[in-house]
């Protein structure tokens, strides 16, 4: 399937993103392109102050793992100086009320879905030629059959500070990085049965929520969600990134000892995920809806989404999002290529390159893109519960 560098979209003016989309291996990357219920019981929220109670299934009345976040009205997107232009204006939204995963989809939920039905994710694949051009630059050559290897994206970090405009210092295409590999051969997903599955594309995360009679979130959703009952708050959590000094997500500062994005050997290299739930919950039980890994969402990605939205002066309710995508901040590359949205940030963003650990912040990524700091939750109607829990009865 295809591999495509994804693109960043919440980063400081002078910073360019990751690669986020999963480029050609080999000859073309380094040339060309160089390129995780009802009786619902009530949990306290650990978190920002003001905490509220929020719902947590039991697997009996409500789905096992996921909190129901209630609905209701909210701004959606920022107008604050730290907001990039696809983040604003903020507008009124209204959402219907839906059951959540706690938690990222995990390693050891992930190996289950494998186990049980034997699929086989986009990073084991060798790319397609067809779903990966429209990706790049018109006339971009096809690569000799020989480059198209099966990987992935894989961070890989400097060894001392470098100019934040060429994301390839830090990135690179590794043959053989997939979900159970992540750094590619060498590493191994060993003792990390609770951390995020990463190195999913948008068509792997759709396939495991097909399978579990779950769905991705929508945008809205998905912000709505990772707001946590606060209304435009900068973070999560509050207004504050680290509270009396406590680390509130996973993300560079806090974690990392060196400057983004030098990593020290002595320190055992790159930063990674951590285990789910690690750092406290926000105010509808979810955690790491910010920092540790991206995110997917269901919507097409337009960067200009939220003016579109804003245009039509009154309030929307439940946003399914834009027919197709659109993206014109890289040249050369077709405004159209496909793009879903990605979320939450991850455990490399940090205030000198990337401040996408707030819960307005978005970008959009090639669906078929597979990276070391991506992978997803899912979601659940109030319908889609019951009709489960009927056919058990």
């Amino acid at each position: 399937m295809k591999r495509a560098r994804q693109v960043k979209r919440n980063e400081r003016p002078t910073a360019r993103t990751v690669p986020l989309r999963r480029v050609l291996p080999a000859v073309l990357v380094a040339g060309a392109v160089a390129l995780g219920i009802g009786v619902s019981y009530l949990l306290s929220r650990t978190g920002a102050p003001g905490a509220a109670a929020f719902e947590a299934g039991d697997g009996i009345r409500g789905p096992a793992g996921m909190a129901h976040v209630p609905g209701g009205e909210f701004l959606m997107g920022s107008d604050s100086k730290m907001a990039q232009a696809n983040e604003k204006p903020a507008h009124k939204v209204r959402i219907h009320g839906f059951w959540m995963d706690q938690h990222h989809v995990t390693n050891a939920e992930f190996r289950k879905f494998v186990e049980a039905t034997g699929y086989v994710t986009t990073a084991e694949k060798a790319p397609d030629w067809e779903t990966l051009k429209v990706q790049l630059p018109p006339g971009t050559p096809r690569p000799p059959a020989s480059a198209m290897v099966a990987g992935a994206m894989v961070f890989v970090g400097t060894s001392r500070p470098v100019p934040l405009q060429d994301y390839s210092r830090w990135w690179r295409y590794v043959p053989g990085a997939d979900w159970r590999h992540p750094g590619g051969p060498g590493t191994s997903i060993e003792g990390k049965d609770n951390h995020p599955v990463v190195q999913v594309s948008y068509e792997d995360a759709q396939a495991y929520a097909k399978w579990t009679h779950k769905r991705l979130p929508t945008e809205a959703e998905w912000e709505f969600a990772a707001r946590g009952g606060l209304e435009q708050a900068t973070y999560a959590w509050g207004e504050k990134f680290a509270p009396e000094g406590k680390q509130m997500a996973n993300v560079w500062q806090g974690q990392q000892g060196q400057p983004f994005p030098v990593i020290s050997p002595k320190a055992g290299g790159a930063l990674g995920t951590s285990p789910v739930g690690t750092f406290p919950a926000n105010g509808y039980g979810l955690y790491d809806m910010t920092g540790n890994a991206w995110q997917w969402v269901a919507d097409w990605y337009r960067a200009d989404q939220f003016r579109r939205e804003a245009a039509l002066s009154k309030r929307i309710d439940d946003p399914p999002g834009p027919i197709a995508s659109w993206d014109p901040s890289e040249p050369g590359v077709p405004v159209d290529a496909p793009r879903r949205v990605t979320r939450g940030g991850s455990f490399l963003c940090n205030e000198d390159y990337c401040l996408s650990y707030r819960p307005s912040a978005r970008r959009g990524t090639d669906p078929y893109n597979s990276m070391s700091h991506l992978g997803f939750r899912l979601v659940m109607d109030d319908e889609q519960w019951n009709k489960a829990r009927l056919q058990r009865q």
